[in-house]
């Protein structure tokens, strides 16, 4: 349904499936051909869809009667069909899962032309679906299409950040209305107090991936909800409440008007939450089911993926605000037959007193089968996050695993290390990422290594030029300070790259603990160095925007200035620009505040070295052959000591290994360095590897778990959710009796027996076990049944080892086939 596509030309009509398919912001074989069409607009915008609007059809009738382009066309459209086609024989292909994954996220960033994302998240996002359209993986996405979206950052010359919000013009973007299966624009209804809103379905296509983009802004729509989706993360809760709303419940509705059936669905952050609530009561109309047999069956279907690494980061709802829009008496909770205060507790922890917030990531958590954080360190602090959700369960046993975060590299990697990788490797092997890569890329010759760098140096330096060109000019500088904008930067220095969102956990202004010293590293007349910043702070974090007119003061230091620059406007365009150019990616995370941090990731491919606090993805991939880490994991992180630490890095290690060179001018050392990160962490840290991890530990089990609640309408469900309430009922009633320890007689080890009283419950619901921190547990047998007791039983377990009896305490947990204990039954009994 192409309702706004212009009339092209015989021989060009192709021209619009190409430019509707973004495969082209990761896949640049058709970026010629764009650019014949309007050489400016293309580089101005990177937007084929636009330029076909624009162009003026004089020029697309010339193009039409030119065979070298319309051949051209004609072989890219050949090849975009044929990506296009399911490969069963493809790595983590179609034939992996049954059903389509659904990715539930509030931001994707897909390129500059559909800004839709704020930041890493988005990204995060974005490579996701691009690397499960290269590796054959059917998923489907759904987000928000904001009229604004984020700002676009400027600095003035005081230094200081101002916001702009230009429109997303719906005309412009690579989208098309979604249409509805019985014929005009799919739209779906979703209850807000007092009135029904209209939401409208527009997609995307991401290579094999569709994206569903949902809108408020419909003129039967009050005022205050066509701005809904005007800017990512909208002012203050309210606004954020009803974005969520929308998100998990429009797009879940969206997902059924379609027939679009998932078998997992992945929630990227605690924001797309209220889909649980859609999916039980999907279920509740299909099966005639109650809303709790629903969650029971659904829950394992659904895949929650944190990146909060700190408790203020969450969402919070006050009950208040929550009553508003779930009211008891009709809407969405009248539907799902609970009350108020049942769907309160489904976000809070248990026991919370009556002024608690509701918290859509415990929300989350309560409703999936699968919890995961996005690195090691994130997974660990996570489980931390989300203990109140498990009482009395040891840290260690909070059911939280983790992902780690991976790049879709043919997003991020230069020209010239894309052919590079080519050479090396062979297209095919290259492209999935997930082969033994080390002994092909170590065989390239050192000197072909060091001219790739030297080139992607040389092209970064002259792209910088020209945006501190346009830079000076908005600022209305002189023809003085335009012409020194071609002077700045030198493509023969070492370059570092730090650019982030400017928080305070972030420590951007580490380096400048100490100017005179960074003045000196940069100016060094023999072995200089030359930083280039970028970044934004949120728009009301005062101390973010402080830090940036920090480092705007020193960068426009007339001695300085030629060796250090702030770049405005940080993007995905820009992010391209410097990971693939500089020599060294410099991240200074607050341990652990830092979730993943993918930024650094970006740079392995091009050959670009890491300099990062031990935090997120660097704390698990660090090693002294593949980069430098500031901290230590045995002391907590001290500002001052690891600002001196880094420069003292940059000193003694970073600089001289840059610099030395041999006879044939070459740094073998640093060189060293670039091979061992290009060929161990380019294939560990990719998307290719991340989906395939998904697919594997979340995505099929949860495909195959759901499907099995499900049968028989929802017989198994039904069966869990009883067994889940008797066990609640009857538990409090559980008891142990005598508890013994004896020596075994042999050298080391003991046995322990314990009597348990089952009440009203069966020995086969509970298992009885020996715990000990850092050890996995003991099952203890049953041996025989208590004389004179109605249901009691008398446990024994023999432990060998060198742990004394102190370190272990009897405990009783659920067990069960179907349920995931703790994460959908966290009940447990200790000995005294």
């Amino acid at each position: 349904m192409a309702t706004r596509e212009r009339e092209l030309p015989d021989g060009l009509k192709s021209l619009a499936e190409l430019a509707l398919d973004l495969r082209w912001t990761w896949n640049h074989q058709a970026d010629h051909l764009w650019r014949r069409v309007d050489p400016d607009g293309w580089e101005a915008t990177r937007n084929p869809w636009l330029l076909l609007q624009q162009a003026t059809g004089d020029r697309l009738a010339q193009l039409a009667r030119d065979p070298t382009f319309t051949d051209e066309l004609n072989r890219l459209l050949r090849a975009r069909r044929t990506s296009a086609s399911p490969d069963p024989h493809r790595e983590g292909g179609a034939t992996t899962l049954d059903r389509p994954v659904a990715y539930f996220s509030m931001e994707y960033g897909l390129g500059d032309a559909i800004p839709l994302y704020a930041g890493g998240l988005g990204v995060l996002a974005g490579d996701h679906l691009e690397a499960a359209s290269d590796l054959g993986i059917p998923m489907v996405a759904v987000g928000l299409l904001y009229q604004e979206g984020y700002f676009r950052q400027t600095v003035d010359e005081a230094g200081r950040q101002e916001e702009l919000y230009p429109y997303n013009d719906p005309t412009i973007l690579p989208i098309q209305p979604t249409p509805a299966p019985g014929g005009g624009w799919l739209k779906v209804a979703v209850e807000l107090p007092g009135r029904t809103l209209w939401v409208r379905v527009w997609q995307a296509q991401v290579g094999r991936v569709t994206l569903y983009l949902l809108d408020t802004n419909d003129p039967t729509n009050e005022p205050i909800d066509r701005g809904i989706t005007g800017k990512l993360y909208g002012d203050g809760p309210e606004m954020r409440l009803r974005q969520e709303i929308v998100l998990g419940i429009g797009g879940w509705r969206a997902l059924e008007a379609l027939d679009v059936h998932p078998g997992a669905c992945h929630l990227n952050e605690g924001h797309a939450a209220f889909v649980i609530l859609e999916r039980a009561r999907s279920a509740m109309r299909v099966h005639g089911l109650t809303f709790n047999e629903a969650l029971a069956a659904t829950r394992a279907g659904n895949v929650f993926t944190t990146h909060t690494p700190v408790a203020a980061g969450f969402d919070v709802f006050s009950p208040t605000l929550m009553r508003k829009y779930f009211p008891d008496d009709r809407g969405l909770l009248a539907e799902l037959g609970i009350g108020f205060e049942s769907l309160l507790a489904l976000g809070r922890p248990p026991g919370s007193p009556d002024g608690e917030p509701f918290r859509p990531a415990h929300l989350a958590v309560r409703g999936s089968g699968c919890v995961n954080g996005v690195s090691a360190l994130h997974g660990e602090t996570s489980r931390h996050l989300f203990s109140s959700l498990f009482p009395r369960w040891p840290l260690a046993e909070v059911p939280i695993s983790h992902v780690t975060n991976g790049v879709h590299v043919p997003s991020w990697d230069s020209s010239y290390t894309d052919e590079l990788w080519t050479t090396a490797c062979g297209p095919e092997r290259w492209r999935r990422s997930g082969d033994d890569l080390a002994s092909a890329i170590c065989a390239v010759d050192d000197g072909k290594l060091w001219a790739v760098r030297g080139l992607a140096r040389q092209q970064l330096v002259a792209d910088l030029r020209k945006r501190l060109r346009r830079q000076l000019a908005r600022r209305g500088g002189d023809d003085q300070s335009l012409a020194g904008a071609e002077r700045i930067l030198d493509a023969d220095v070492l370059t570092i790259g730090m650019a982030r969102r400017f928080a305070e956990y972030k420590r951007p202004n580490l380096l400048l603990h100490d100017q005179a010293r960074l003045r000196r590293l940069l100016l060094d007349p023999h072995r200089p160095v030359q930083l280039l910043v970028a970044g934004k702070a949120h728009p009301d974090d005062a101390d973010g925007k402080a830090m940036i007119n920090d480092w705007v003061r020193f960068a426009s230091d007339p001695e300085v200035r030629h060796r250090c620059v702030f770049i405005e406007d940080y993007d995905l365009t820009v992010a391209h620009e410097l990971v693939q150019g500089v020599d060294v990616w410099l991240n200074t995370p607050r341990r652990p505040w830092e979730a993943c941090g993918t930024s650094g990731m970006k740079v392995l491919v091009n050959g670009g070295l890491n300099l990062s606090a031990l935090d997120g993805w660097w704390a698990e991939a660090y090693d002294p052959a593949v980069g430098w880490a500031i901290g230590h994991f045995d002391r907590a992180p001290d500002d001052a000591d690891d600002a001196r630490e880094l420069l003292c890095l940059l000193e003694t290690q970073v600089v001289p290994s840059f610099y030395d060179r041999d006879g044939e001018g070459l740094p073998r050392a640093w060189l060293g360095r670039i091979r061992a990160s290009l060929s161990r962490l380019t294939p560990r840290y990719s998307a290719s590897r991340m989906l395939l991890e998904y697919v594997s530990r979340c995505y099929r089990p949860a495909e195959l778990a759901v499907a099995q609640r499900m049968a028989e309408r929802a017989r198994s469900g039904r069966s869990l959710d009883d067994w889940g309430q008797r066990l609640a009922r009857h538990w409090p009633a559980l008891r142990f009796g005598r508890c013994n320890f004896t020596d075994t007689g042999a050298d080391k080890g003991f046995t322990c027996e314990a009597e348990v009283f089952f009440a009203e419950l069966s020995p086969d619901d509970i298992a009885v076990q020996l715990y000990a921190d850092q050890e996995r547990p003991t099952t203890m047998e049953k041996v025989r049944a208590l004389p004179g007791t109605a249901n009691g039983y008398l446990f024994r377990a023999i432990i060998s080892g060198d742990r004394p009896p102190t370190d272990y305490t009897p405990r009783l947990i659920p067990t069960s086939t179907l349920a995931s204990v703790p994460l959908e039954m966290s009940l447990v009994t200790w000995h005294h």
